[in-house]
């Protein structure tokens, strides 16, 4: 054993792996540790390393070694602990949220055009408060919209907003905070990585005070995205190429990555660590070929050294011109370490040369071992490594050798992005190898060149537009296939392992006998087992989705949607970006009612995603029929009060509205369906979109105490004009929540409103501090999501 510890390939990856499981270790603490014991785990880390070092100038190889591993540990664990302190250090005051500032600072990126408005980045010099000097973060991120805030009239820039010029903006702004679901996106996680600490709006009366001081790549990636847009008729293939050329992947609409999504082709249209390597792998080829027509090139550096680093440096480049995201900034210090390593004459195993490119990356960028992207780029470079398609074509063969180097490296990239795919999307596209067959060859060798090209040959933009037409004449024709896209729930960490081991052995260089054998070890991860309530019972998820109103209710074999929550922007909703995601998570393939409490937005806003994205069976609501959802609404009901049902032992009830209420000109927040959901043991569940007073004074009339129910979705999201007294002594819930986004701009749920509730002792929780809330009918405790996964990135809340 002394000896097996002591091989050096050995010992390199057991130090890999020490400093990984430190990093991996601090990046799972709720919050930081006080910075005294901060400092005491460094001191200790060096102590252990000297101690170690002292113990092996004894000769204590084995003793010394199991120290130096402990210290590799524990300075990956400070380092990371000390670097998250500073990084929060920035963070927005909580006096300054809110409040008028005004902020001098430089467009720092490519600015995101919408139809609302814009989105971009600041980099702030300075900040002033009623006319004195302010600290604020030195990255913001920043909306200029159109339309109305109150009583003021937002008519967003006047004049176009370009990277590197200097302005001075009137903002209001607020600490980052997004929603946070089961399995759902961790935008904050996302801003944390990017230096983000404070977001807000522009408001009336902004100056621009120089151009073109900062920032020339962005400023020329702002020209060329503008020119694609002018000159590209086509708005769909214009997005492409924006995305393929400058990194714009705002400029593709969400029906399009829909579509590449069920495809398989997304990672061809977004700059991510998979579409790198690829343009390395590429790269390279090409630079091995032209330094092959070269005696004097290949006498000075050989051609496969060359192909290689060719391929790194084209890489960067393309990398830092697409906006040098931190998906890309990972993946070439991948490659990068890769090809040092191979330059060096160095033939490390290949899992050895990754845990030193992971230990490489993640000395940079620590939290990178928390985002799909870094696994999905460290599996790209693992298949560029295994397949070396460079080395393979550079040995001869010609345009034969070029094309099977590429089939195989495809059908590698497939098999082995599957299972992670499955882990952190719960889909894989079943048409994605035959989508990729055509979408690869013609996205890398012609559409990505031609649009590249086409920035000092403008007239190469018809082309590839051309191009990207043919492609998406296919791809609905794929996508339009049975089965196109495999979903499944969220597997166990036990089928996780099994399902990765099964996808690695199927694209190791081994005997398929052996290959095979990952067959069944996938099946875990692509259909787990996912449990359900018990006959008699349900469950809820209230889901966190800002401003708006969304809960699943579960029963053994049906489930229930009332309410789609919110349309954050024209090309976001709620239904996209939580709804769906959750339901996949949950292993939802489809919805038995989908309850529309009102017509309000914040309510219906995710309602057409959803009735896109999964199989609706029926529906309910108080739409007018003049509605433009109705038309979307399959099998139809007009919510009534007195209607009921049963599924799985389980009754539903709807008590509001009246049948006459329909007819009487009512504003849509008094024709809210209120529905009650009770378990077989009696406790229910009382979900009452937005109704007012009047309308819960009619209930409490009707019913009064049958009213009562252990769990409220509060009315109106907490509004003053709402959860009057004699309704809340009416249901008497033990605990009440709230939907409301954090610093909703309609002040929802009110103080005075909260004040009520806790007055009767009533437990009152928000979905801006909660998270998703889920609860059980026959477990009397619910989780809050944001208790229960809390990490010291997210907002601090009460």
């Amino acid at each position: 054993m002394t000896r097996a510890c002591l091989d050096p390939a050995l010992r390199r990856a057991l130090a890999g792996l020490a400093w990984l499981a430190g990093l991996a270790l601090q990046v799972q603490q709720p919050s930081l540790w006080p910075k005294s014991l901060s400092a005491a785990v460094s001191i200790g880390a060096c102590v252990v390393g000297l101690a170690a070092l002292l113990v092996w100038r004894r000769r204590r190889a084995v003793a010394a070694f199991l120290g130096g591993l402990l210290a590799l540990s524990l300075t990956a664990f400070a380092s990371t602990e000390w670097r998250a302190s500073r990084l929060l250090d920035q963070r927005l005051e909580p006096a300054l949220e809110g409040r008028d500032l005004v902020v001098t600072g430089i467009v720092a990126e490519l600015p995101r055009l919408g139809v609302l408005g814009t989105r971009f980045v600041l980099e702030a010099e300075s900040a002033l408060l009623d006319g004195e000097p302010v600290r604020v973060p030195s990255r913001l991120a920043l909306g200029w919209y159109h339309g109305y805030d109150g009583e003021l009239l937002m008519a967003g820039p006047a004049q176009p907003l370009v990277a590197g010029d200097r302005w001075q903006l009137p903002v209001r702004l607020k600490q980052p905070h997004g929603t946070l679901n089961p399995h759902g996106f961790d935008l904050e996680l996302w801003l944390f990585e990017q230096g983000i600490f404070a977001s807000g709006s522009v408001r009336p009366g902004a100056l621009r005070l120089a151009e073109a001081v900062a920032h020339p790549v962005e400023r020329l990636r702002q020209r060329v995205r503008d020119t694609i847009l002018l000159r590209v008729a086509d708005g769909a293939a214009a997005g492409v190429l924006a995305a393929l050329a400058v990194g714009d992947q705002a400029a593709i609409d969400r029906a399009e990555w829909d579509l590449f999504r069920t495809t398989g082709v997304a990672h061809l249209m977004s700059i991510s660590g998979l579409h790198v390597t690829m343009f390395a792998w590429l790269a390279g080829l090409a630079v091995g070929w032209a330094w092959r027509q070269s005696p004097r090139l290949m006498l000075a550096w050989p051609a496969p050294v060359a192909a290689r680093w060719g391929g790194l440096v084209l890489a960067a480049a393309y990398a830092v011109f697409a906006g040098w995201g931190v998906p890309a900034q990972r993946t070439v210090l991948m490659i990068g370490t890769v090809v040092l390593l191979r330059s060096q004459g160095v033939r490390w195993p290949q899992p050895l040369v990754l845990a030193v490119a992971a230990v490489a990356v993640t000395a940079i960028d620590p939290w990178a071992v928390l985002q799909p992207g870094f696994w999905l780029s460290f599996v790209a470079v693992a298949v560029l490594m295994a397949s070396d398609p460079v080395t393979a074509v550079a040995a001869g063969g010609g345009w034969r050798a070029t094309l099977r180097a590429a089939l195989h490296t495809q059908l590698v990239a497939t098999v082995g992005l599957a299972p992670l795919s499955m882990v952190f999307f719960q889909q894989v596209s079943v048409v994605g190898f035959v989508a990729n067959l055509v979408a690869i060859p013609l996205v890398t060798l012609v559409i990505t060149p031609l649009a590249l090209a086409a920035i000092v040959a403008p007239v190469l933009w018809l082309p590839a537009a051309w191009c990207v037409q043919a492609l998406g004449a296919l791809l609905p024709w794929l996508a339009a296939w049975p089965g196109a896209i495999w979903t499944a729930a969220a597997a166990p960490a036990g089928a996780l392992i099994a399902g990765l081991a099964g996808g690695a052995l199927l694209v190791m260089p081994l005997p398929w006998r052996l290959r095979l054998l990952g067959l069944p070890l996938l099946l875990p991860l692509l259909a787990p087992a996912v449990a359900r309530p018990p006959a008699g019972s349900f469950e809820i998820v209230v889901a966190d989705v800002g401003q708006g109103t969304a809960v699943l209710v579960r029963t053994r074999s049906h489930l229930l949607v009332y309410d789609a929550g919110p349309q954050y922007s024209a090309e976001s909703d709620a239904g996209a970006r939580v709804l769906l995601p959750l339901l996949r998570a949950r292993g939802e393939t489809a919805v038995d009612l989908l309850v529309l409490s009102h017509q309000d937005s914040d309510h219906t806003g995710g309602a057409s995603a959803l009735i896109d994205g999964v199989s609706v069976r029926a529906t309910s609501s108080s739409l007018p029929e003049d509605h433009l959802l109705r038309a979307r609404l399959p099998a139809h009901r007009r919510c009534d009060a007195g209607q009921r049902w049963a599924w799985d032992g389980v009754a539903f009830e709807i008590l509001h509205p009246s049948a006459q209420d329909h007819g009487r000109g009512l504003r849509p927040n008094a024709l809210s369906c209120v529905l009650r959901v009770t378990g077989a043991t009696g406790r229910s569940v009382l979900l009452t979109g937005d109704i007012e007073a009047p309308q819960e004074a009619t209930l409490v009339t009707a019913l009064g105490p049958a009213l009562a129910s252990a769990v409220l979705v509060v009315p109106h999201h907490g509004s003053q004009t709402s959860s009057s007294a004699a309704f809340l002594e009416a249901v008497a819930p033990t605990l009440a929540v709230a939907q409301a986004a954090y610093r909703s701009r309609f002040g929802h749920p009110a103080p005075g409103v909260i004040d009520r509730y806790r007055r009767r002792g009533i437990e009152v929780l928000r979905s801006d501090t909660c998270g998703a809330y889920s609860w059980q009918e026959d477990n009397a405790a619910g989780t809050c999501e944001r208790r229960v996964h809390r990490r010291y990135w997210h907002h601090p809340t009460p």
